[in-house]
C-alpha cells in the first residue's frame, strides 16, 4: 500500500514537473522555434527548398514514422527528393494546426542547449486546377538542438497518423483542432479570427434546455447575453408550420383542404393548380411556388409544377399559407401565434416585427464578412417565411417542445414527423422541417437553417435522444464554426447531419 502511495506520489509530481516546464508562446524561444518549424515545412517540404531544410535540419537526424520506419540524415533527403519534390503536378503540401504547438525547454546545469516541440498538422495533396485536398492528419515531437546560438532539428517522431476530418471549404472551416469549450477564453479569440461578433448556443439534453452559451458582442462594445435577440431568417418557417399545426389540432384549419377556399392570389387565379393546393404541400415544400416572385422573370407568383408532384423550396408558399389563415380567422397571425404558441412556452421575446415591445437595445445586429455592422430594416409587417427576431434561449424551448410532443395528439405528432417529400439523398421533408432519417446511434434527425446576409442561424433536434441544438450568429462568416460545434455535441451523429448537408 505504501509502495502504490509512493508511485501515485512520484507520478503527481512529474505531471506536475511537466505541465509547468511548457514555455509561453510569447517568449522568444517559442518564437524561434516557431520560425524553424516555418523553414522546415513552409519553405522545405511545401516548396522543396533544400537550403532551408539544410538550415535547420541536424547532421545527424534521426526520423522516426510510425509506418514507414527509421530514416538517417541521407536516408531522408533521399526519400525527401524522391517523394515529396519529384511530381510538380502531385505535390504534398504541410499545414500546421498552431494552436496546437507546445515547446519545452531542455537545460543543463541552468542553461538552455535544446528543446522538445510537439502538435498536429494535416497534409493536402496539390494538382493543377484542383483545389487542395486532405489527405491524412498525424501528431509530431521534435527534439531540437541549440547550437552556437541555431537551432537545429535533431530528432522527428512523426505518429498517429489518420484519415483528417471532413473539409467542406473555408466557410464552414475553424480552422482549430483542439475541442472548442475546453477554454473560454480562446473562443473569443476564434471569434475575432473569423471576424464574426457573436455565438449564441442552446443545448437541449433529454428533451430540456441544459445548456446556454454566449461569446461576443451584440454590436460593438455591448456584449451579447442570453436575453440578444436574432433576426433568425428561414428559422420563422418551423415556427409558423407549428402554430398551424396546433390550429388543425384545434379543429380550426385543415391540413388537406384546399386554400383556394379561403384566398386566391391574383397571379394565379386562372391557373388550372390552383384548388389542388394544401397546406400540406406548402408545409412539406410541394407548392409549386418559386422561392420569391421577384426572384422570377416576370415577378408574378406561379406554378411551375403541380401541388405535391415535386419538392421545391418555397417561402412564397408560407406567405400564401398565412394570408388564407389570416383571411379565414380574421385574425393577425401573429396574435395567434403569441396566444397559441409564444405565451404558453414563455417566448415573450419572440417577434415576428417590430410593431410590438422590441428593445433594440438587444438587438445583435448584423455584420458583414469583414466583421462590419450592416444597416438593418425594421420590419413592421410579418412574415411567415422570414425575419422573425428571438433569442437562443426562447428558440430552444420551441425545440424542446417539439422533442416533448408539441402537445398535438399522437396522430397529427406522428405525421409531423413522417417523410411528405425528399431534398436529397439522405434529407427529406416533414411538415415544416428537413428530416434525416437513420443516423448513426439510431437517430432521427429533425432541423432547419436560416440565412440572410449578416445572419446565420441553425435549430436541430434528435427525436430518439431527445437532445437538440440552436446556434445563432449575427455574422456573414457564423457558418465556420457549425461543422465543430454540431460534430462536438453530437459526436458521430453530427459529422453525419454535417456532411449530409454539405455534400
Amino acid at each position: 500500500m505504501k509502495l502504490q502511495h509512493l508511485l501515485f506520489a512520484s507520478m503527481v509530481c512529474f505531471a506536475t514537473e511537466i505541465s509547468y516546464s511548457q514555455i509561453g508562446r510569447d517568449t522568444p524561444i517559442f518564437a524561434a522555434l516557431k520560425k524553424a518549424d516555418s523553414l522546415l515545412f513552409d519553405q522545405g517540404f511545401n516548396q522543396c527548398n533544400f537550403r532551408a531544410l539544410k538550415k535547420v535540419l541536424h547532421e545527424d537526424l534521426e526520423f522516426f514514422h510510425d509506418q514507414n520506419g527509421v530514416q538517417n540524415s541521407e536516408q531522408f533527403y533521399q526519400a525527401f527528393s524522391q517523394s515529396i519534390c519529384s511530381n510538380k503536378n502531385f505535390k504534398p503540401i504541410r499545414k500546421v494546426f498552431e494552436e496546437t504547438l507546445q515547446v519545452y525547454e531542455l537545460k543543463n546545469e541552468g542553461e538552455v542547449y535544446g528543446a522538445i516541440q510537439t502538435g498536429q498538422h494535416v497534409f493536402y495533396i496539390k494538382e493543377p486546377n484542383k483545389a487542395l485536398y486532405a489527405t491524412e492528419q498525424a501528431r509530431f515531437t521534435h527534439t531540437w538542438l541549440l547550437e552556437n546560438g541555431i537551432w537545429k532539428l535533431k530528432k522527428i517522431l512523426s505518429y498517429e497518423h489518420s484519415p483528417p476530418e471532413a473539409e467542406y471549404g473555408p466557410k464552414f472551416d475553424a480552422e482549430y483542432v483542439h475541442k472548442l469549450f475546453d477554454m473560454d477564453a480562446q473562443i473569443e479569440d476564434l471569434l475575432r479570427k473569423h471576424k464574426i461578433p457573436s455565438i449564441a448556443i442552446g443545448y437541449i439534453k433529454d428533451g430540456t434546455l441544459q445548456q446556454l452559451r454566449t461569446f461576443g458582442v451584440q454590436k460593438k462594445g455591448v456584449p451579447v447575453s442570453s436575453k440578444s435577440i436574432y433576426k433568425v431568417a428561414s428559422l420563422t418557417k418551423p415556427i409558423v408550420a407549428l402554430v398551424v399545426l396546433k390550429l388543425i389540432e384545434e379543429g380550426e384549419w385543415n391540413l388537406d383542404e384546399p386554400l383556394a377556399t379561403y384566398h386566391v392570389d391574383e397571379d394565379i387565379a386562372k391557373s388550372q393548380y390552383l384548388d389542388k393546393l394544401t397546406t400540406r404541400h406548402i408545409l412539406s415544400h410541394q407548392s409549386g411556388f418559386p422561392n420569391w416572385r421577384y426572384l422570377t422573370a416576370d415577378k408574378k407568383l406561379s406554378f411551375q409544377f403541380a401541388p405535391g408532384t415535386q419538392w421545391q423550396y418555397s417561402g412564397e408558399g408560407f406567405e400564401y399559407l398565412r394570408k388564407a389563415i389570416e383571411k379565414k380567422l380574421k385574425r393577425p397571425f401573429e396574435d395567434i401565434a403569441r396566444e397559441t404558441l409564444f405565451e404558453p412556452l414563455g417566448m415573450h421575446n419572440t417577434y415576428f416585427n417590430w410593431k410590438g415591445t422590441l428593445d433594440d437595445q438587444v438587438y445583435a445586429v448584423e455584420h458583414d464578412e469583414n466583421g462590419d455592422p450592416i444597416p438593418f430594416e425594421k420590419y413592421t409587417h410579418t412574415n411567415a417565411a422570414a425575419n422573425l427576431m428571438t433569442t437562443a434561449e426562447e428558440y430552444a424551448k420551441f425545440m424542446a417542445h417539439i422533442l416533448n410532443g408539441s402537445g398535438l395528439s399522437e396522430k397529427l405528432y406522428d405525421e409531423f414527423f413522417r417523410t411528405q417529400s425528399h431534398e436529397k439523398s439522405g434529407i427529406d421533408w416533414g411538415l415544416g422541417m428537413q428530416l434525416l432519417p437513420e443516423l448513426p446511434n439510431n437517430e432521427v434527425a429533425f432541423m432547419h437553417t436560416g440565412g440572410d446576409y449578416g445572419t446565420k442561424t441553425i435549430a436541430i433536434g434528435l427525436k430518439n435522444s431527445k437532445q437538440g441544438l440552436v446556434l445563432f450568429s449575427n455574422s456573414e462568416n457564423g457558418m465556420v464554426l457549425w461543422q465543430k460545434i454540431i460534430s462536438e455535441y453530437f459526436g458521430e451523429t453530427g459529422k453525419e447531419i454535417v456532411r449530409r448537408n454539405l455534400e
